[in-house]
């Protein structure tokens, strides 16, 4: 009885254990790695020289600014697009499926070949260049990318986050929706409720759990952007992890790109905590 006992006691801890290696393995012991590199001089002593040298880099303050301004820009319009369609599906309507599958397709593409794709609409021989030119709506290319160009540039980059990451939120959200069950919407109708009451009074606080959860996975993929941005800016746009694969892929500088990458994962952290914290749902409450 003592063992079974024991035994019922210890054993979720067993079945989270490969969970745990794993975690150790491939996200601790970087992570570690990562901050001893961060706080290690060139001449090998601990120190905070790497830094004190991105605080005074203006490349640093450049790069963080960027990504923010990807992270504003793009979580907001990402999430709201992404909630609008899976109300949209969520009403089930004939073919409904159809336009599932359609909006779930850059589901399989990589960033790298959402931006390369994006690279030939956008580029100046490229489909919408030649689109407007063949209807007489421009007469000379509209150049997207170059040097003095970040802002078209950074539109673009928009777009094409937006198209190839809405899918991913769309499917948490319709997940969330489609678990609501209709004896609430149902009730509501005998009480007579109209269709915002039924809105934000039962639909939103019941896909709020949902909501919270894409809106952390999102912000969080949106602040680690990198593919996109480089294919399409290079440097013309610095952001964070840009900055992270340049100093260590171009310059060799390991220490620096390592407090890149731990600024970045430390900066993740956080966020992870406001929103698990701050946002947290009634419903997660309860």
């Amino acid at each position: 009885m003592f063992s079974k006992r024991v035994e019922e006691n210890w054993l979720p801890y067993l079945l989270f254990l490969p969970t745990l290696i794993f975690l150790a393995v491939f996200v601790g012991y970087p992570l570690l790695e990562a901050l001893k590199l961060a706080f290690t001089s060139e001449s090998g002593r601990l120190s905070l020289d790497n830094f004190i040298a991105l605080a005074l880099d203006s490349t640093f303050w450049k790069a963080l600014k960027y990504t923010l301004l990807f992270l504003v820009t793009i979580v907001p319009l990402d999430v709201l697009l992404a909630f609008l369609l899976a109300l949209f599906v969520n009403r089930r309507f004939q073919g409904y499926m159809i336009v599932l599958y359609l909006i779930s397709i850059p589901l399989a593409l990589s960033d790298v070949s959402a931006a390369l794709m994006s690279y030939n609409i956008f580029t100046s021989h490229g489909f919408l260049n030649k689109f407007l030119m063949k209807f007489g709506i421009i007469e000379t290319p509209i150049y997207f990318f170059g040097i003095g160009l970040s802002s078209r540039a950074f539109w673009v980059i928009v777009l094409t986050e937006l198209w190839r990451a809405t899918p991913l939120v769309f499917v948490i959200l319709l997940a969330g929706l489609q678990v609501i069950s209709k004896d609430y919407l149902e009730a509501a109708d005998v009480f007579g409720f109209s269709k915002w009451q039924k809105f934000f009074r039962i639909t939103l606080p019941l896909v709020m759990p949902s909501l919270q959860s894409a809106l952390l996975i999102r912000t969080l993929f949106a602040f680690q952007i990198f593919a996109v941005v480089w294919l399409l800016s290079g440097r013309d746009i610095p952001i964070l992890a840009g900055e992270t694969y340049y100093q260590q892929a171009e310059l060799y500088h390991t220490e620096i790109a390592a407090t890149y990458g731990f600024i970045i994962a430390l900066i993740c952290i956080l966020i992870s905590w406001a929103y698990i914290t701050i946002f947290k749902s009634k419903h997660l409450e309860g």
